[in-house]
């Protein structure tokens, strides 16, 4: 009995004895045997758990059959079971798909999770589920803080890009692109199936490696290279059509007479037929586009070459983009310490244009597809072959004569190619060297024959042609040192770059072509009635250093300076420093227990950049021109007059810039939530200052104003379903961005944006108010009485004058946002991309021709409703005429809501081929169609939202006059890989 009670003892204590938690010892490292800070380990299935110190060593209690799972932000989870040990050490392996991913940056790369500064990447994945046409429109609603608008819905129209607000009036708003490591300011021929990422550096801690031409951001655009495997081929191609997405209505024929009776314009009677011009002007677009890559290699060298062809008709006459591109991309290593990497591209544009943003009475054909009375035939029916000229204005034209009657066409050829050399000097000692060439090479001719339109009878034909080449040339040769000891982890670039420019171009008008022929050559024009040439230089020198330094991967700082010059100044240098600090908040002890939290780290920086593109190449310097005295008499002899005020003291705007951010990454990198807040100042603001008149140049280029731009910028990635037949992923991003001119000197206000119809001007500069501020008078309805818009009197004199102007809205938007959501089930997959902004208006110029009624312009059906005596209580004025244009003045009558929120692109593929399944000898096979601007939200009466008559002006913003507006798209797609 004895024995057995022993027995049942000793069992039960062995029992409690394995079942009792104990301490579990140890060390997390990485594969070099460096610590780890900050490692959660945590028992599985419970909230138990702990962190790992500064050194990596942990102490957790565990009971034997309990599994220890070790996870840190950027290497992948491991799990070990307890079974009997105390002292438990983990190695964990870094896991690149995480926030360890490499990323691009000024001059090397960076791991994501050690970046202190303000940068946003754009990868291939993005690109690939858009046929986009630009690269530029691959950074729309993608990145928090840039702002992408497409200005003109024209086939290789325009594209404003803005990184963190606009800090310039005349120097240019445009980032900086940096395309294999040489520096340009023209990506609108490459290739988006060329592109593996884009990597935007918003604050200075980050750009200001790249000096004085980074104040307005940078985006680094790295393309595609080969890999150590098997050669792939792949094959991709689209077909699309696209139509007008919104129509205006105008007056039909009856419609028109009775306004024209109401403005005692005199008609002919028998002018009854009714000719839809809109039908006319606008029609159905088409795009095509064709790529082919092969790619592969082996450890000592790789390719990537590919080839490509786009073109894409306009849905307006003659508008037409075609781009031809071809790349070649090699890395070779030449000796165990030597490698040599190239990168060549070369593409050619040819684009016709079809006139818009201007009046109809000005070669607008939106405009004019508008005001063009709509009994008007497109051609005189007496077999001339004259286009049917407007009765009331034969200058005016209809609006298919504006896109047929001229021959015109625009080429740009351009090679852009780098080769650099990486030798290792010594261990942790690299020296790195480049050369770059950008040579590029545009002609415009433009040929209006003498007969079918009234301008070209007027001059008997008109041919014009302008050719321009541009090269430029850069070097960088620096140091780059790297070395790792216990937990510091150092790294120290130091070098210089230089950069050449040179250009020159003609350009020739001649008149009185012979009727008889077909010979459109400008040698045929039996006078040349102007011409021109000019030629251009500067050069630019730049040394720079950066040193970045992290302890222990909780600890960060960064440090750079650059100091650069430029032949454009007198004053040639300028020094920009910059800094960064970051800390790993999740390692500190009293996080240990927030074991959703995979990762959490606050950073700030300051940094300086300059502002140099702007400038002409001798800004600076007093220009003098000449002309001929007498142009009837060949033996006068030129002249020469001023042109240009010189002024020695000249600098380029300087941009100081500060950033805190903060970056979180929870629930084993499912939630990404990235905020930083930002204060951009930029002084030195290059700016016209206006002399007296009896100078014989009434202006002079001079530093004289300042401008602030802060803002917010918030970006959610999350993983929302993740299963194996069944993914969702989505990433929501938005900004806010305030925009103030704080200090004008010599002159208080600057007007910019002159609209032709009313002859006044409508974005105003001055102190306090934003760039893109619109100033006009404040409507205030339609006087019943007479019929005429009744204006506020601001000032309050009793009088309507000038003085009653004042800010009528805003041009820039509040906020702007992007909104992305892949969604896989089996072998299907859905992008859906939203994109708007909310808080700008829009000053809807095109309403003054189509409400006006102050001429013979065909009008809205708006204007059905105007004041009439029968009709006193209305918010349309009385119809005018006699071009009284005092009820179209600049006013709050034509400020719109310009907020939008846009379906700008869903994408549905279907994956042919499951993964590991072959078709003879095809690898992978997706098909997809594709809708662009599908659905846009807007209580906006124009065409389009997204549009802006001053392109790419940061004064002259969100104004509307018969802009080209974007079309509604449906492509069909193929994606092919053998």
């Amino acid at each position: 009995m004895n024995k057995t009670i022993i027995f049942l003892a000793l069992m039960f204590a062995s029992i409690v004895t394995f079942g009792q938690a104990r301490q579990i010892k140890g060390k997390v490292s990485e594969v070099s045997g460096n610590g780890i800070p900050g490692v959660t380990i945590q028992i599985k299935g419970t909230s138990t758990g702990t962190i790992s110190d500064i050194d990596g060593n942990y102490s957790v209690n565990a009971t034997d059959g309990n599994v220890l799972v070790f996870s840190f932000v950027g290497f992948t989870t491991k799990e070990v079971t307890v079974s009997g040990q105390t002292l438990i050490n983990v190695t964990l392996e870094e896991d690149a798909r995480l926030l360890d991913e490499v990323v691009v940056v000024g001059y090397g790369v960076q791991k994501k999770k050690d970046i202190t500064s303000s940068i946003a990447v754009v990868d291939n994945k993005a690109l690939k589920d858009r046929p986009i046409v630009s690269v530029a429109q691959g950074l729309q609603g993608t990145a928090a803080g840039v702002q992408v608008t497409q200005t003109s819905g024209k086939p290789g129209g325009g594209i404003a890009v803005r990184v963190r607000g606009a800090t310039s009036v005349l120097a240019g708003n445009e980032p900086a692109y940096i395309v294999d490591g040489i520096r340009t300011t023209d990506i609108s021929g490459l290739n988006p199936n060329d592109i593996e990422s884009m990597t935007v550096l918003k604050d200075a801690s980050a750009s200001a490696i790249y000096g004085a031409a980074a104040a307005n951001g940078v985006v680094i655009i790295t393309t595609k290279r080969g890999s150590s495997d098997k050669p792939v081929i792949s094959f991709n191609t689209y077909f699309g059509v696209s139509t007008l997405r919104k129509s205006i209505d105008v007056l039909n024929t009856r419609q028109y007479r009775d306004l024209m009776n109401d403005m005692g314009i005199a008609y002919d009677p028998s002018w009854t037929t009714f000719n839809n011009w809109m039908d006319e002007t606008f029609s159905t677009g088409y795009q095509q586009s064709y790529q082919a890559s092969v790619s592969g290699g082996n450890e000592k060298s790789r390719y990537f070459v590919s080839g490509g062809y786009l073109t894409e008709q306009g849905m307006v006459r003659p508008a037409r983009f075609d781009r031809y591109t071809i790349r070649m991309n090699l890395d070779n290593e030449l000796r165990p310490w030597l490698k040599m990497k190239t990168s060549i591209t070369a593409w050619n544009l040819d684009t016709k244009d079809t006139p818009d943003n201007a009046s109809s009475g000005r070669g607008g054909v939106i405009m004019s597809a508008l005001n063009t009375p709509p009994f008007l035939n497109v051609y005189k029916q007496d077999g001339s072959g004259w286009y049917d000229p407007n009765p009331f204005q034969p200058s005016w034209e209809n609006p298919v004569a504006y896109m047929d009657g001229p021959d015109q066409m625009s080429r740009e050829s351009k090679l852009l190619g780098t080769v650099d050399l990486e030798i290792d000097l010594l261990k942790n000692l690299k020296y790195k060297s480049m050369v770059g060439v950008d040579v590029t090479n545009r002609r415009w001719d433009y040929y209006l024959d003498p007969i079918s339109t009234n301008f070209g009878r007027q001059n008997n034909g008109i041919g014009r042609s302008d050719n321009s080449s541009h090269m430029v040339w850069q070097t960088e040769n620096y140091l780059d040192y790297t070395i790792k000891k216990r937990n510091h982890n150092f790294n120290a670039i130091a070098g210089n770059t230089l950069i050449r420019y040179e250009g020159r171009g003609t350009y020739i008008e001649g008149r009185d072509f012979p009727a008889d022929t077909q010979v459109t050559d400008l040698w045929a024009a039996n006078q040349i009635s102007t011409g021109g040439t000019w030629q251009g230089s500067n050069s630019f020198v730049s040394f720079f250093s950066r040193i970045n330094y992290d302890y222990s991967g909780k600890y960060y700082a960064t440090f750079s300076i650059r100091r650069d010059g430029s032949s454009k100044l007198v004053n040639k240098w300028g020094t920009m420093p910059a800094f960064s600090l970051g800390y790993r908040l999740s390692s500190a002890k009293f996080m240990e227990n927030l074991t959703l939290i995979d990762d959490l780290k606050i950073r700030g920086g300051y940094g300086e950049t300059g502002n140099v593109n702007g400038l002409s190449d001798q800004a600076a310097f007093s220009l003098w021109s000449y002309y001929r005295r007498d142009p009837q008499d060949p033996l006068a002899g030129p002249g020469i007059y001023q042109s240009s005020y010189g002024n020695p003291d000249l600098k380029w705007e300087t941009t100081k810039q500060t950033n805190l951010g903060l970056d979180l990454t929870m629930w084993d990198g499912r939630f990404l939530f990235t905020f930083d807040a930002y204060q951009k100042k930029t002084s030195d603001v290059l700016l016209n200052v206006q002399l007296t008149s009896s100078l014989p140049v009434n202006y002079i280029l001079t530093n004289a104003g300042e401008i602030i731009n802060q803002g917010l910028e918030f970006s959610f990635t999350t993983v929302n379903i993740d299963q194996k037949e069944l993914k969702w992923n989505s990433n929501l991003n938005f900004s806010f961005n305030k925009n103030e001119v704080t200090s004008l000197k010599y002159t208080p206000v600057y007007y910019f944006g002159r609209i032709y119809s009313n002859n006044e001007y409508i974005s105003r500069l001055s102190v306090g108010n934003p760039l893109g501020t619109f100033y006009g008078y404040i409507s205030e309805g339609v006087d019943p009485e007479t019929g005429d818009i009744v204006y506020k009197d601001v000032n309050n004199n009793g009088i309507f004058d000038p003085g009653d102007r004042t800010v009528i809205g805003y041009g820039m938007p509040k906020l702007t946002f992007g909104f992305t959501n892949n969604i896989t089930y089996k072998r299907f997959t859905a992008n859906i991309f939203f994109q708007g902004s909310y808080g700008n208006d829009i000053f809807n110029a095109t309403r003054i021709d189509l409400e006006g009624m102050f001429d013979s312009k065909n009008q809205s059906t708006v204007v059905l409703d105007r004041w009439t005596p029968e009709n006193p209580n209305t918010d349309i004025p009385r119809a005018v005429g006699g071009g009284n244009v005092d009820n179209v003045r600049n006013s709050s009558r034509f400020i719109e809501d310009g907020s939008y929120l846009r379906l700008k692109s869903l994408t549905i593929s279907y994956n042919v081929l499951k993964n590991r399944e072959k078709l003879n000898i095809v690898k992978g096979l997706n098909v997809y169609v594709t809708g662009q601007n599908l659905l846009t939200f807007t209580s906006y009466s124009g065409f389009d939202p997204e549009v802006n008559a001053y392109g790419n002006s940061a004064v002259e913003v969100g104004i509307d006059y018969g802009t080209y507006p974007q079309s509604r798209t449906i492509i069909f797609g193929l994606n092919v890989e053998f």
